[in-house]
């Protein structure tokens, strides 16, 4: 008889692979979510799931394979991702992505060019934005087409919506939205033993009985635990980039340090052995970094 496997969480990790489709491949939660994060009152009622691999104009262009793709009873696009990790060219990539669904939108013979809207929403498991002050407090980023000089919109019908999980730190007695409620499952949801009071509905307490892995199957149960591997692996790397870069930067610091000790040595004119003791430098480095200056 084939053992079940175990896990330590009762709930689902909505940001392995396995977790993310879970959920949001049941319509009822990907309409709530979408309407909360885009907050345009009245957008979604109903969707379509389309086919998640799309190609360019011609079989010979680069394909993409979204995450979640659909339509509302607008006609409309959705394009739902889910980023584990910081990619150097992950806002051209979301470009490349969203003006697929656009160019698909151009029928055969005469067209007036009236778009459909197109929304490429990114749920990341890092920061993207980080240029200014503001960025390090706003968890929820929308992108659209402005004028500059006048500040206005340009177009409507092309919306990013990214989404920085890194800096949601609301605990459950802080959530004050639906929308804050969403963002607070996405990252912690395995870590849950129940439904809080805080966030029960109809919606949650679906997502709730979906997420259980109790409720999976022998073969959902092993198609997770590759989910959870994978995604484990990937937060040990960037754990021991980001643990690499820190000694960098320290290494870096305590050798300026030092660099600046030594030019204040040289204004004293103090013998190069006594500043060969007090950096721990050797002679040679010394007399380098005093011929270079």
């Amino acid at each position: 008889m084939e053992k079940k496997e175990e896990f330590d969480s009762r709930y689902l990790n909505l940001l392995t692979d396995f977790g993310f489709h879970k959920v949001f491949w049941t319509k009822s939660l990907l309409i709530d979510f979408l309407n909360q994060v885009i907050k345009e009152e009245g957008l979604i009622t109903d969707i379509q799931y389309l086919l998640p691999e799309q190609l360019g104009s011609s079989k010979r262009d680069r394909k993409a394979i979204f995450d979640i793709f659909c339509t509302n009873e607008k006609g409309e696009f959705f394009i739902v991702e889910m980023q584990k990790e910081k990619q150097l060219f992950f806002r051209d990539r979301s470009l490349y992505y969203a003006s697929l669904p656009i160019q698909k939108q151009a029928p055969r013979g005469n067209w007036n060019f009236r778009l459909k809207a197109v929304y490429m929403i990114g749920i990341l498991d890092f920061v993207l934005f980080d240029e200014c002050e503001e960025d390090r407090e706003q968890v929820i980023e929308r992108v659209h087409l402005v004028r500059e000089r006048a500040k206005t919109l340009y177009s409507n019908n092309l919306e990013f919506v990214f989404i920085e999980l890194p800096k949601f730190r609301k605990t459950e007695a802080e959530l004050e939205t639906r929308c804050d409620r969403w963002l607070y499952l996405l990252k912690n949801l395995y870590k849950l033993q129940e439904c809080p009071a805080s966030i029960q509905d109809e919606i949650f307490e679906e997502l709730f009985q979906i997420a259980d892995i109790k409720q999976l199957t022998k073969k959902d149960m092993r198609a997770y635990k590759k989910s959870i591997l994978e995604y484990n692996d990937v937060r040990n790397a960037l754990d021991c980039a980001r643990e690499e870069s820190r000694k960098e930067g320290i290494e870096k610091g305590r050798k300026e340090e030092k660099a600046f000790v030594i030019q204040q040595c040289f204004q004293k004119n103090m013998p190069i052995e006594d500043i060969v003791f007090i950096t721990g430098y050797s002679k040679k480095q010394i007399m380098e970094m005093k011929t270079k200056n």
